[in-house]
């Protein structure tokens, strides 16, 4: 059997870029050689796409960028090309791609505005596709979407950055009837990995948390601050998803922000989550319809949070290219419930492919 040509992109223009790169090199390392052809796509922060092919432990500390055998390339629009077009020295060529996997996360990757291009040039992708990547990105819309489908959420407010410019007074006292009570959250609607999300315990942190958030996209979305523990559940497929095994998350900060997930590493991960079993399978239950409700295709991490008092069940987000990084829940998550790293990709590409 013919092997796959399976192009693997990661960087890009975003918050999250240092993150894009260590999941790629995770991903890479677990993929298998003997059944796919290898496309290392590289996107620096200002855009450029390169095709990389020099040691892959480069990757993660971004010294790939200087490597001497690096070509310029990028996958085109054109189906008819349905893969790269490299260039070097003046000259070009393409090369065809069965299938890409977009280890990218947050905004430009994981937002529909990639997979919009990988539609357009009719090449399969991992994950979810325009539509689904595009509502889930979006908090907001999200929130909008699961509560209407009867799906429990934290109580939220939200407005635009412009409106907080004109009356701050006024978005904050709304925010403060709405939601009723402190610890809030606060987070830019468009942004991964808890990248501007602050935790505010009264009016005075309410607005240095807005403008935090403000500074990522130009919609705010503030939710009640939940007491209870952060359970994720990573979810499989397309037509007939799984859901695997919970996990808890005790997180090494304050609440799980983007340095307890990636860069301090020292958050506590329990597998499964210390719940009852009655809880753990309603957490399954929820995330399935979650993904479902919202049109997930591929793989998706839901989180929850399971309140201390209620044991209540209630959505937190999805993410619909969650973390490939040696600390990440997702594939944790997978192999718990049975299904090893490169297994898991082997059954990403072939929904893909599906």
């Amino acid at each position: 059997m013919a092997k796959l040509n399976v192009g693997i992109i990661f960087g890009r223009v975003s918050s999250e870029h240092d993150v894009s790169r260590v999941s790629a090199e995770s991903i890479i390392k677990n993929i298998s050689k003997e059944k796919y052809n290898l496309y290392l796509i590289g996107i620096t922060k200002l855009g450029k796409w390169i095709l990389f092919s020099g040691d892959i432990s480069k990757i993660p500390s971004g010294e790939w960028e200087n490597d001497e055998n690096n070509k310029s390339a990028f996958i085109s629009p054109d189906s008819d090309i349905k893969g790269l077009v490299v260039c070097d020295n003046g000259e070009y060529e393409t090369i065809n791609l069965d299938v890409v996997i977009p280890a990218l996360h947050g905004k430009n990757g994981e937002d529909g505005t990639i997979q919009g291009l990988f539609k357009l040039a009719k090449i399969p992708f991992v994950g979810c596709d325009v539509l689904s990547a595009c509502c889930c990105m979006d908090k907001i819309v999200t929130n909008t979407v699961l509560a209407a489908n009867g799906i429990s959420k934290p109580k939220y407010h939200w407005f635009y950055e412009y409106e907080f410019k004109k009356d701050p007074e006024k978005c904050m006292d709304d925010t403060e009837k709405v939601i009723g009570k402190y610890p809030m959250f606060v987070k830019p609607s468009n942004a991964g990995s808890s990248v501007g999300v602050s935790k505010a315990s009264n009016q005075e942190e309410l607005k240095t948390a807005i403008e935090i958030a403000a500074k990522e996209d130009d919609r705010i979305l503030v939710e009640e601050g939940i007491v209870g523990k952060e359970i994720e559940c990573a979810v499989l497929g397309n037509e007939n998803p799984i859901a695997s095994v919970p996990g808890e998350i005790a997180p090494s900060n304050d609440f799980y922000d983007y340095e307890a997930k990636y860069i301090n590493g020292t958050s506590e991960l329990f597998i499964p989550a210390r719940v009852s079993n009655e809880v753990l399978e309603k957490v399954k239950k929820e995330a399935i319809k979650a993904y479902r409700v919202m049109g997930c295709k591929g793989l998706s991490r839901v989180d929850f949070f399971v309140e201390s008092d209620t044991q209540n069940v209630i959505l937190n987000e999805i993410n619909t290219f969650p973390g490939f990084t040696k600390i990440s829940m997702y594939p944790k998550l997978m192999e718990k419930s049975g299904i090893n790293f490169s297994e898991l990709i082997d059954k990403l590409i072939c929904l893909a492919l599906n």
